[in-house]
């Protein structure tokens, strides 16, 4: 792998090639990421590049309800947060990844990682969590048909049967029922970039990516060709 960022999902819309063809496309906010530590095999067994996105203040101060009284929240940098990036003399970062680049070695710290790395035409795949959907029924979970709504039927949107009666006297694992469903790393592969503006730092590519707006996106040079 030699080509990766990461990105904020912006939304969806659709645009025109020259020969009036519509392709719908989600955009993507994509870096600027800035190199935050370089991992070697002698310190550390191993060969990657560790980037950071997204700015983050060591502190975050906000004024009272009254508009006078500053309170200090705990959501900025730890000190072995701020430690870490200093050492790397960038500014402190909210997302810190790591890629495992084939050219890892040619990197420096603070290298900044844009957007044009990407080409219209290239294969990438999209990493991100899933819009969460709470407890679901096995209907819209897994797609399950419902039974007979009339004539007495006391059986309408239920899982059905869940085991073979005295044998095996048990549910198998991975039996398909009600539960949690989204809120999971998913990562859709092959997806074609259509469009690189480099200027507003915008990735364009075909299709739906995973995750709901403003949420953290993995892109990365494709693993399957198909």
């Amino acid at each position: 792998m030699k080509k990766a960022i990461l990105a904020t999902k912006v939304g969806m819309t659709q645009i025109f090639s020259e020969d009036g063809t519509l392709t719908p496309v989600t955009v993507l906010q994509a870096g600027p990421c800035v190199v935050t530590q370089i991992k070697t095999v002698d310190n550390d067994g191993y060969s990657a590049v560790q980037v950071g996105f997204g700015d983050k203040k060591s502190k975050i101060v906000n004024k009272d309800k009254n508009g006078k009284k500053e309170v200090v929240h705990r959501h900025g940098l730890t000190k072995a947060e701020q430690g870490h990036f200093a050492k790397a003399g960038v500014d402190g970062k909210r997302f810190v990844r790591e890629f495992k680049f084939d050219n890892a070695d040619e990197y420096e710290l603070a290298q900044e990682i844009t957007v044009d790395i990407f080409e219209v035409g290239d294969k990438v795949d999209a990493t991100a969590v899933s819009k969460g959907k709470g407890f679901q029924g096995a209907i819209k979970r897994h797609n399950q048909h419902r039974g007979p709504m009339t004539h007495g039927s006391k059986y309408h949107r239920h899982a059905g049967s869940n085991g073979a009666a005295s044998d095996p006297s048990r549910v198998f694992k991975g039996k398909k029922m009600p539960g949690q469903m989204g809120n999971k790393k998913v990562t859709v592969q092959n997806l074609e970039v259509v469009r690189v503006d480099a200027e507003k730092g915008l990735l364009l590519i075909k299709g739906s990516v995973p995750g709901p707006k403003k949420s953290l996106v993995t892109i990365k040079e494709t693993v399957k060709t198909v």
